[in-house]
């Protein structure tokens, strides 16, 4: 049972912290679709930093692993920015196409760093054995992840910045009726490009949360599982709202840790079920939950409609 709680909580932090992400930049008036490519480029700067730093002091290795992510997904969540802020193309398409290329492009920069370390492996895998140690705790049976703490002080951070600041305001504001916004001198483009980048920042420390959930090794053709579309998922269930995310993210990460540990579930294992179906499971309770629920979701009502500074 402390392994389901374990690794509930570790999925349930990586959803969070991608659904929050999907959250501030949908506030702000654009739809991020392109989360699942934002992880696997925040994941890829993670896992080369962990393969980096595997000998240095824990803390060391936290930061900048952290910080190393981050800054990977803020700088992918830019070409979001640019393409759907500054040029006013179509959200959709652009979310689509950020995630296509986030894993080819993941893929080709590991592919040639290995082969400059050396010429006969040409595969996508970064190992990260030593670094990985870095952010568990032992305590007694229970592995706590430093991403659970960190996880858990975001979502504090993030209700406080949207519900409790003149920014967060803002930004709602810009994702409500961006017109009103712009007449009493809120900068639409701004606060969007900011939304946009607060997504990237906490989509890419989402990517290393989770690769680093239960392997000591990635390998990056395989991108992250469509976990970024079940942090959406999450986010709607969740009604955009920072502490409804948490408790759809703790359901959803449940299913999700199931397919870790059910052999060691008596119930579960005697129903002898391919793993498969375990794996299948959070994607399948995702539909059920969003087919039943979604009419009642009320996101923000100016998402995905580009601004025009003299449109009324």
């Amino acid at each position: 049972m402390s392994l389901l709680i374990q690794y509930t909580l570790l999925y349930a932090s990586v959803l969070i912290l991608v659904a929050l992400g999907g959250c501030f930049s949908e506030h702000s008036g654009v739809i991020n679709l392109g989360l699942e490519g934002i992880m696997v480029i925040g994941a890829m700067g993670g896992a080369l930093t962990l393969k980096a730093l595997g000998g240095y002091p824990v803390i060391v290795v936290i930061i900048v692993t952290v910080l190393a992510s981050a800054v990977c997904g803020m700088v992918y969540s830019l070409l979001l920015a640019i393409a759907c802020i500054n040029f006013k193309s179509d959200q959709t398409i652009i979310g689509t196409a950020l995630n296509i290329l986030g894993t080819a492009l993941a893929t080709v920069i590991v592919k040639a760093i290995n082969i400059a370390n050396n010429p006969d492996d040409v595969s996508s895998n970064v190992q990260y054995i030593q670094g990985k140690k870095a952010f568990i705790i032992n305590i007694g049976s229970f592995q706590l992840n430093y991403f659970m703490i960190i996880t858990f002080i975001l979502l504090i951070v993030a209700y406080i910045l949207l519900y409790k600041t003149r920014f967060g305001l803002r930004l709602m504001a810009c994702g409500e009726h961006p017109q009103a916004a712009d007449s009493v001198g809120i900068n639409v483009y701004a606060m969007r490009c900011s939304g946009v980048l607060i997504s990237g920042f906490l989509g890419g420390i989402g990517g290393i949360a989770y690769i680093t959930a239960g392997v000591s090794e990635w390998k990056f053709e395989n991108g992250v599982a469509g976990f970024g579309f079940l942090a959406l998922a999450v986010m709607i269930f969740g009604q955009w709202k920072p502490h409804r995310i948490a408790l759809a993210a703790l359901l959803f990460g449940c299913f999700r840790a199931l397919s870790n540990v059910y052999s060691g579930i008596s119930v579960l294992s005697d129903l002898k079920l391919n793993s498969t179906i375990y794996n299948m499971m959070p994607y399948i309770i995702s539909l059920i939950v969003l087919a039943l629920t979604s009419r009642n979701s009320r996101a923000p009502k100016a998402e995905g409609i580009p601004y025009e500074k003299g449109m009324r």
